[in-house]
């Protein structure tokens, strides 16, 4: 039986952790956090209070870490800004402290007065010297270095001090020095509206029964041609490589690499030569593909199954043009270790199934002897994993270049999921970097009375920290590539998430913070070095730092139209909305604009079980609240009283466009005259999320080509033309 421990005790146990131990819900009222909670996710970061003297000692190693660490694991700075530094070294012991720049130059750091009592730990005196980082650092990925005379060291303090490496006479500790830039360098000048797309619906009559990187191309294009600026693509992170997929984009096994479904064949096969029976072979695998567009629903599976056998064919015949491939070992010696293993777990997947878990115990990790012993015994196909990862960043920056030819200025906006699938890769090859016994999930709110749990393990602040953020990093530098602008979903995620141990309900959950400064410095140094913007999604609850930070940072924010009411539940007007945000009239996880007008929201709702009220009663409320907002456009002089849905639809993107927010999004869903949701919150597989292809009022498939020829799709791409 595990011993109780005293709530004192855990309660500043959580605080030294950033575990909040009370917190304010959505109607106002604050929220004391359970000891079974606190103990279960400090349990998620390897902190032991599974007895009264156990939690003691772990708080009293909380309490001195800050004198253990020579220098602090990762410094975070701001370009142009002077940063001053807190270095620990046995007492009475001279230090020396550079910034080692990534150009390769040396800085040494200014010491500043410090009058400081020295700490003692463990019978070790520490002493605490101050160090300035000038503010002509320039933005980018640097290092500290500090050096300690070896005399000044013993064996005792060395263990307590957690110290670097000894070389010669110096012992010398190291830690990431991050330089951000002050704000968001990309500036929209003029306001811009551009096309969101579920780019699996786009599906045209060339692509192979799911919208491709070359259906992005036409659809920009065809944007681009009206006058749009972006196109807001859902989140293009890997899938399992073998069947069953899971459908969400939201929920993906890694979010450093990419969909290799999106990468169109015909491309391929145009610059490599195939031998007749590798080419007859596609055509047919091409044919099996496309067939599936005559389903109600997206087939993945097939597609996909078909789309591997494809690439393994062209992979086969790339090896003989020698630029594509020298081009490749370029790819990989970039990527490095964090490619092969990725490929490895693609490999794995093939002969174990797509759940690491699941696999043998010597599988569980991409480091262990039998892992390395796989890879060399299947290494053509971990290289065959690779190059699909070099083919589809390859189109990716192909597309973003063809929509900037076009004419768009910002170009593909990409979208960065909130977490990762617990049985992929990330979380096989991130292991030591992702808490356990706890997911993420958000807190009760006015849409989702319950909370909401999403099953993906949270990256955990402390590894961010000790690993210099690398894995935020490298996420967000594979999510800029082959685009113009960066949505972060969910971006309250990087000030806190709310993280729900293991076999507790979503609302028993609690808040972990994470290092916002951190946090928001790689994204603005990312974005930066890719020459793009970034939109934040601040939906739901939202701390007011959340929202003072991004104006500070130009961190766009995100506004919903069907969500924008006063404190009387009337409709805000889009002149009052905010000036660096992208608006839309609905989102992903409404229906398209013609079907929320009809209430279809309400009934799928019904249909489901989801609703606390009478479908009457619900229906009468909803019909109330749409007729506030078409009240508006009427009231604008834009659509007459009593018009039809289509013209409605029309009018309310006419309306929005013309406020104050710099960017306006039109979802694909609207210039197609969709009704029907691709997603329903709240719902799993009793609704058939993110699997629709686009349809037309009536419920027919369309593919894309019949899309952008409807006058609706003019008609709203023509009111949507910022004025």
């Amino acid at each position: 039986m595990t011993e109780t421990v005293t709530q004192q005790v855990l309660v500043e146990l959580a605080q030294q952790y950033g575990i909040a131990t009370r917190y304010f819900d959505w109607r106002g009222n604050e929220v004391t956090v359970s000891d079974a909670t606190l103990s279960a996710v400090l349990r998620a970061l390897d902190i032991d209070t599974s007895s009264q003297a156990a939690a003691e000692q772990a708080l009293d190693f909380a309490r001195s870490r800050h004198w253990r660490q020579v220098l602090p694991p990762t410094v975070v700075m701001r370009a142009g800004c002077d940063h001053d530094v807190l270095v620990h070294v046995p007492a009475g012991a001279p230090v020396t402290v550079e910034a080692v720049c990534e150009t390769g130059d040396r800085i040494q750091l200014e010491q500043l007065e410090h009058l400081v009592a020295n700490g003692n730990v463990e019978g070790v005196e520490i002493g605490e010297a101050k160090f300035r980082l000038p503010g002509q650092i320039a933005a980018g990925w640097h290092e500290l270095e500090a050096r300690i005379p070896a005399a000044a060291v013993n064996d005792h303090t060395a263990g307590v001090m957690l110290l670097a490496e000894q070389d010669g006479e110096e012992v010398i500790a190291r830690s990431t020095l991050i330089c951000a830039p002050q704000r968001s360098s990309f500036a929209v000048d003029e306001p811009a509206w551009g096309i969101m797309a579920q780019l699996y619906q786009a599906r045209s009559e060339s692509s192979w029964g799911m919208g491709d990187l070359s259906d992005l191309r036409t659809l920009g294009t065809w944007g681009a041609e009206r006058g749009a600026d972006f196109v807001l693509v859902n989140p293009f992170h890997a899938p399992s490589p073998v069947t069953p997929l899971e459908p969400s984009p939201y929920l993906p096994t890694s979010r450093r690499f990419v969909d290799p479904s999106l990468i169109n064949v015909d491309d391929v096969t145009g610059q490599i030569d195939l031998r007749d029976t590798a080419a007859t072979r596609i055509a047919e695998l091409a044919e099996i593909a496309r067939a599936t567009a005559s389903r109600d629903e997206i087939d993945r599976d097939t597609v996909w199954t078909a789309k591997r056998e494809a690439l393994g064919l062209c992979f086969a015949a790339a090896h003989e043009n020698a630029d594509h491939w020298h081009d490749f070992g370029a790819f990989c010696e970039t990527e490095g270790q964090g490619l092969i293993d990725f490929a490895t777990w693609c490999a794995l997947c093939e002969t174990h199934g797509w759940n690491w878990r699941d696999w043998p115990e010597p599988m569980h990790s991409p480091r262990t002897h039998a892992v390395d012993e796989f890879r060399q015994a299947n290494a053509d196909r971990i290289q065959f994993y690779c190059w699909l990862q070099f083919v589809v960043r390859e189109q990716a920056l192909a597309t973003q270049q063809a929509v900037r030819d076009a004419g768009m200025r910002i170009g593909v906006m990409h979208d960065l999921a909130v977490g990762v699938h617990p049985s992929g890769a990330d979380a096989w090859s991130l292991d030591d970097s992702l808490a356990r016994g706890v997911s993420v999930g958000a807190p009760p709110d006015a849409f989702n009375q319950l909370g909401q749990d999403w099953s993906q393990p949270p990256l955990r602040p402390d590894a961010l920290e000790r690993t210099g953020y690398a894995p935020l990093r490298d996420m967000l530098r594979a999510a800029f590539t082959g685009s113009g602008a960066l949505r972060i979903d969910h971006i309250l995620g990087m000030f806190r998430l709310w993280w729900v141990p293991t076999g507790m309900h979503a609302g028993a959950g609690t808040y972990v913070t994470y290092n916002h400064e951190a946090m928001i410095g790689v994204l603005l140094l990312e974005a930066d070095r890719a020459g793009a913007l970034v939109i934040g999604e601040d939906l739901g609850v939202v701390s007011d730092l959340t929202r003072s930070v991004m104006t500070e940072r130009h961190v766009f924010g995100t506004q919903i139209m069907w969500f924008e009411r006063d404190e009387h539940d009337a409709p805000i007007a889009p002149s009052e909305y905010r000036t660096e945000c992208l608006a839309t009239v609905t989102t992903h996880d409404l229906p398209p604009t013609a079907g929320y007008l009809e209430l279809a929201h309400v009934r799928i709702r019904h249909e489901l079980g989801l609703l606390s009220r009478t479908l009457d009663d619900e229906l009468a409320a909803e019909r109330d609240v749409v007729a506030a907002f078409v009240q508006q456009v009427v009231d604008a002089g834009l659509v007459a009283p009593n018009a039809s849905t289509d013209d409605q639809v029309v009018a309310l993107h006419e309306y929005l466009a013309k406020g104050a927010s710099k960017l306006f999004g039109v979802s694909l869903a609207d210039l197609a005259g969709d009704r029907r949701p691709i997603n329903q919150p709240g719902t799993f597989r009793e609704y058939p999320n993110w699997t629709l292809p686009l349809a037309g009022a009536d419920g027919t498939p369309l593919m894309l080509e019949a899309v952008l020829a409807t006058p609706q799709a003019e008609r709203i791409a023509a009111a949507s033309r910022r004025r």
